[in-house]
């Protein structure tokens, strides 16, 4: 089911092996190297468009923020008209949620793609010759024993730490497991720590609170344990951990180059509700009230009245 990437990710490669054999040879790691970080660099060069959507998004999300929290408060017990006034919110502001997971949801083919291919360089079961004669996916038994021979510092690209010792010695040659921990231990830790500051810096730019804020707290910690986790249990080739830190070393820089260009997102305050003004009573007057007693030479007792309600005219003198 997953040929045409394997397929796609291997012609990639075997494009920069190509160029990087000529100059390099082609049985030097230092070459096939190469074609892993090149083939991380045009995956993402492909993803700088979707890559800047994102980062709208995101600017976008942060800045809607105070009225997303709101709307949590005025709609905590309504949740059906949480969401619809959410999906307004958002779509009124260019926030798409499914945009933003693009660039990341693209690499993942293209890694377990990689992955599977250089575990086919040295099929398990099978001697160096054996492998040497099979070629593998756009690779012809030619470049496959060039690969198998290929040494980055000692330590051939397809092996990783907890590689059998009958498998370490399928690559043509005895190969020492000190070798491949003196490559492979340095690209996890410095993997690690450029995982960790590309995650950093992804977190700065959410949301302070939100649903996924407490989430994206820990990812600067969490998302460098694939790297040393995966490099000291798992079957992680040297070659994959060349792409992890190529990946994380272009995103750190990508994420630099781009939000030092944007301008700083000032978030609007959420809308306030004025409270309701209270109702003017009017005062009832009072018999020693000026406005009530004004009485001709200044006197404070009332004139009577006629039967008829008139007050009497006076007679000029």
């Amino acid at each position: 089911m997953l040929d045409p990437v394997y397929y796609a990710v291997s012609a990639v490669m075997w494009c920069w092996h190509q160029l990087f054999g000529l100059l390099l040879g082609p049985s030097s790691g230092v070459a096939w190297a190469l074609s892993v970080v090149f083939l991380v660099l045009t995956l993402r060069a492909l993803l700088i468009r979707p890559f800047l959507a994102q980062v709208r998004s995101g600017r976008a999300m942060r800045a809607i923020a105070p009225q997303l929290a709101q709307l949590r408060k005025q709609y905590a017990d309504d949740r059906p008209r949480l969401m619809q006034e959410t999906k307004a919110l958002q779509s009124a502001h260019g926030v798409n949620a499914l945009g933003g997971c693009l660039p990341a949801v693209l690499q993942i083919p293209v890694f377990l793609g990689l992955l599977h291919v250089l575990r086919y360089f040295n099929r398990p079961g099978l001697t160096f010759e054996q492998n040497a004669a099979i070629p593998n996916y756009v690779f012809s038994p030619d470049q496959v024993r060039s690969f198998l021979e290929a040494r980055l510092f000692g330590a051939p690209l397809s092996a990783y730490l907890s590689m059998p010792q009958q498998l370490l010695d399928s690559f043509g040659g005895h190969v020492e497991r000190l070798d491949v921990a003196v490559v492979a231990v340095p690209l996890m830790l410095v993997a690690a720590i450029a995982t960790h500051f590309s995650a950093r810096h992804s977190a700065q730019q959410q949301p302070p609170d939100g649903p996924t804020a407490s989430i994206m707290r820990f990812t600067p910690w969490i998302f460098p344990l694939g790297a040393l986790v995966g490099g000291l249990f798992f079957p992680f080739p040297i070659a994959i951990l060349v792409y992890w830190l190529t990946n994380n070393a272009w995103t750190l820089v990508q994420q630099r180059i781009v939000f030092s260009r944007l301008p700083a997102v000032v978030s609007p305050p959420a809308p306030v509700v004025a409270p309701a003004a209270p109702a003017l009573v009017p005062a009832t007057p009072q018999d020693g009230d000026p406005a009530v007693n004004r009485a001709g030479g200044g006197g404070g007792a009332k004139r009577k009245r006629h039967a008829s309600g008139h007050r009497p005219s006076r007679r000029r003198r």
